[in-house]
């Protein structure tokens, strides 16, 4: 078992990310998962990500307060223990439409090892 108290969890910067503070909870140390990682976010009101797409499918799981996630032409709003799942290759934007810090898992695969 590896565990990652929350006190302990480090910080990691999200490229195309604004208004917004990330923490590693899993993945990328040793003894963790093999296969995936797993992030917290806290977007700030008016805080964002994207457009754009990564060659990762991910999964976004919103633990507090709303936020928008739009796909092409499809736009929802996530509310607490609201998720979705995103291909890889698809382009999509998330963005903080309220005045509260809204928190969301990201669950994703490691990058391909060259």
């Amino acid at each position: 078992m590896k565990v990652t108290h929350f006190a302990d969890a480090k910080p990691y910067e999200a490229p195309n990310h604004y208004d917004m503070r990330s923490l590693r909870l899993q993945g990328f140390a040793p003894g963790g998962p093999q296969a995936f990682w797993t992030g917290l976010s806290h977007f700030l009101p008016g805080g964002g990500a994207g457009p754009d797409a990564s060659p990762l499918e991910k999964v976004y799981v919103v633990i507090a307060g709303e936020l928008t996630v739009t796909v092409g032409e499809t736009e929802v709003c996530l509310k607490p223990m609201d998720s979705c799942f995103i291909p890889g290759g698809e382009t999509r934007e998330v963005k903080n439409h309220s005045n509260d810090v809204a928190s969301m898992l990201v669950v994703m695969p490691y990058p391909p090892k060259n």
